[in-house]
């Protein structure tokens, strides 16, 4: 059974708990917004923003365990191909997560 390297795998762990926390986030101010403003053409801009982000950081945490889940079931050692993706699983996640 191929094995994700520790620190990649510790990497990956991070990612996915930045995005959670940033969907966490959204959500909280989502509501807050609602609660305090209602609903106005204004607020519903934001909305849609903040819907946004959420979708972007659902997407990105589905992802990770997806690419985790390969590498685990993969009976060979891992191929440079895959190593290459998560790199740039990692690097791209790391680029963008703190922008959301």
């Amino acid at each position: 059974m191929a094995k994700l390297d520790p620190d990649k795998a510790r990497i990956f762990w991070e990612l996915q708990a930045h995005c959670l926390d940033i969907i966490d986030r959204a959500k909280t101010l989502e509501f807050y917004i609602l609660d305090s403003f209602g609903e106005t053409p204004r607020t519903l801009r934001y909305m849609d923003e903040l819907q946004g982000i959420v979708m972007d950081a659902t997407a990105r945490f589905t992802r990770i365990p997806t690419l985790q889940l390969r590498i685990t079931n993969a009976q060979m050692p891992i191929s440079v191909d895959i190593m290459e993706m998560v790199d740039r699983t990692i690097e791209n996640n790391q680029q963008k997560i703190p922008a959301l």
